[in-house]
């Protein structure tokens, strides 16, 4: 290995962040470069981006900041172009980067192209930006008492459509949902769940399918309008385009094909974490979440490290643990799964409940901190009895 060892990390989100303040640690004796390139100094909490939609203000934190005393170089800018065969990244406002190893940790984000008018008329959490704009507009429509609608029942659906009700008790929610509200959960907690959202005063149409957001209506399939003065889009998923416009094999999706070490099939020297990866494990490709990005970045950073040293690196393996929603910020519901994500027995509620959301929410930062001078682990589970089996 060169001494001058040159590690980008493109992407500072969770995983990005996670791998960049890992890797700093675990080679800080070999004398490597690590650059952490990121189009905001801002750090984003994608956990809490519904709470910010509701009109909460939460605590700012910068990426220089996070980063002091690891050694890492941060570069402010939009990575306009990859060229893996030169090895370099081109970074708006920064020129061009060259690297001997790259961390393509670019994230995902809520695709409004899926349905006509949602690009033009809903808004997202993207971005604390857009989020906060849409907390202005909410704050409106609930002094004229109207209408908003959230669409999209997965588990970001239902913390903002809760968020958002018990902030504006006197606003109209709707959630929207393709399928039944948190179907991946097990019946009693998805049971638990429903009783919260009528509490709430949060009207559901689940198995309804929309076809177009108008400025102050979604259309369903089938004709029917539901009034809306503010639409919050939170299904379907994007990836950026950055390593298939580059060549790097992708997948249908855009996600880099790794294999068992996380590595691009097609580029060795790219290894691809979070939401930009496809990482298959036995039972099928992991869906991206904070859960399974904080083990990739945990395993590649440690993956680097081992090879700069000359040692063997074992596959990749990983088990879900939970499924934890909020539900505004007096309640909650744990789903607890077995490593596949099929829902176990368990399920908690209530206090208790709020307070491991909080831990969860809250558990990135505190791992970063820790990770300057220790070796955290986020691996709950890997896979165990559920990857064996499903193995055979």
């Amino acid at each position: 290995m060169r001494s001058d060892h040159h590690i980008v990390v493109l992407g500072a989100g969770y995983t990005g962040m996670f791998s960049a303040i890992r890797l700093a640690h675990r080679t800080r004796r070999l004398g490597v470069r690590i650059t952490l390139v990121n189009p905001s100094s801002r750090f984003v909490e994608r956990l809490r981006m519904h709470q910010v939609a509701a009109g909460q203000r939460l605590a700012e934190h910068r990426i220089p900041d996070l980063l002091a005393g690891t050694g890492v170089a941060f570069v402010e800018g939009t990575a306009t172009a990859l060229d893996p065969v030169a090895r370099q990244v081109v970074v708006d406002g920064a020129g061009t980067l060259a690297y001997d190893t790259l961390v393509y940790a670019l994230g995902s984000s809520t695709d409004t192209g899926l349905v006509p008018g949602a690009d033009l008329h809903a808004f997202t959490l993207n971005s604390p930006e857009v989020a906060g704009r849409f907390a202005a507009r909410l704050a409106e429509v609930a002094q004229a008492g109207g209408a908003v609608t959230v669409c999209g029942g997965g588990l970001t659906g239902i913390e903002a459509a809760t968020e958002i009700a018990e902030s504006h008790p006197g606003l109209r929610v709707t959630l929207v949902s393709l399928d039944e509200p948190a179907a991946m959960m097990g019946g009693k907690a998805r049971a638990y769940l429903q009783r919260a959202l009528e509490r709430l005063g949060v009207t559901v149409k689940a198995g309804a399918r929309v076809v177009k957001v108008l400025p102050d209506a979604v259309e369903l399939e089938g004709g029917e309008l539901v009034h809306s003065d503010a639409c919050l889009w939170t299904t379907g998923v994007k990836v950026a385009p950055l390593a298939g416009e580059a060549g790097i094999a992708v997948d249908d999706r855009g996600r880099v094909l790794v294999d068992a070490t996380l590595r691009s099939i097609s580029h060795p020297e790219v290894h691809a974490v979070g939401d930009a990866a496809a990482v298959r494990m036995p039972w099928g490709v992991i869906h991206g979440t904070c859960q399974s990005g904080l083990p990739t970045a945990q395993y590649t950073a440690d993956a680097i490290a081992r090879r700069l040293r000359g040692r063997p690196v074992r596959p990749f393996r990983f088990g879900y643990f939970h499924q934890p929603v909020s539900l505004g910020r007096r309640d909650a519901v744990i789903q607890f799964t077995h490593a596949d994500d099929i829902p176990a027995r368990w399920h908690l509620t209530g206090r208790a409940a709020v307070a491991y959301k909080e831990l969860v929410s809250g558990s990135p930062l505190l791992t970063y901190r820790l990770s300057k001078r220790m070796n955290v682990t986020t691996i709950v589970s890997k896979g165990g009895r559920a990857l064996q089996q499903a193995a055979l």
